[in-house]
Formats: C-alpha cells, structure tokens, sequence
C-alpha cells in the first residue's frame, strides 16, 4: 500500500528528514556492522560529542535506533534492518539517475550551498560555497 495511504505523507517526509544530514546517514551505515557508543562514533567520525549526541538523539526519537544501557554506558543499534534496505534501494537510485538529484535547484549543492553551505553528496564532505 503506497505510504500516503498507510501512515499519511507527513511521516513518510519526517522519516526522510531524520536520514537528510549526512553525519546521520554515515552514523546508520556503521551502526549496520554492530553496537557503538556515542564515544565510537565520535571517535570514528570526527565530530564533537555534543554533535554525535544530537544526532543519536534525532534518530533515536525517529525509531531509527535504539539505545542498551551497559552500567553508566549505552551502545546504540540500529532499530529496524528495513533501514538498510531503505538505503540500499536510495543508492540503486542515485546509481540510476546519475545524481540528477544533486542538480536539483531546491535540494541539490547549489541550493544547499546558497543557504547555508554545502555537503558533497556523496562523500558527506563539506565544501566551499
């Protein structure tokens, strides 16, 4: 049944959103190959502990993962394997279109880059407006 008919198309917008930040989507691809704590993903991401934490805490809110708490530590894993299908499918598509989207003049890099600087598509590198 198409999404707009099972859960409205608010969540379907919503569920896109949570995965719209690259740090996010990189954070899902290694929780793919098992637990980490904030400190790992920190660790193994570059970012700050605050910006890794906002992050967990979007995508736990969203369902997307979920947290186990090992004495004063938790170790998030991904909630549902649909996501990585979900991803996988995303992929297939962007091979398929050639990354039109990025050419898009209200999503793409330049759009991104006139509002507030951009992300390459497909490394989640920033780069200069």
């Amino acid at each position: 049944m198409p999404i707009d008919q099972v859960h409205g198309a608010s969540a379907a917008v919503s569920l896109f959103h949570s995965l719209a930040d690259p740090k996010r989507l990189q954070i899902v691809r290694r929780l793919q190959q098992g637990e980490a704590r904030v400190s790992d993903l920190v660790a193994e991401l570059g970012v700050a502990q605050s910006t890794a934490s906002e992050h967990m805490s979007c995508l736990r809110e969203c369902g997307l993962v979920v947290g186990r708490a090992e004495g004063r530590q938790v170790f998030y894993s991904l909630a549902r394997p649909e996501l990585i299908d979900l991803l996988e499918s995303a992929e297939a598509l962007l091979e398929a279109t050639g990354f039109q989207v990025d050419l898009c003049g209200t999503f793409g890099a330049a759009a991104r880059s006139a509002r507030d600087g951009a992300t390459d598509v497909r490394s989640g590198a920033e780069v200069a407006p």
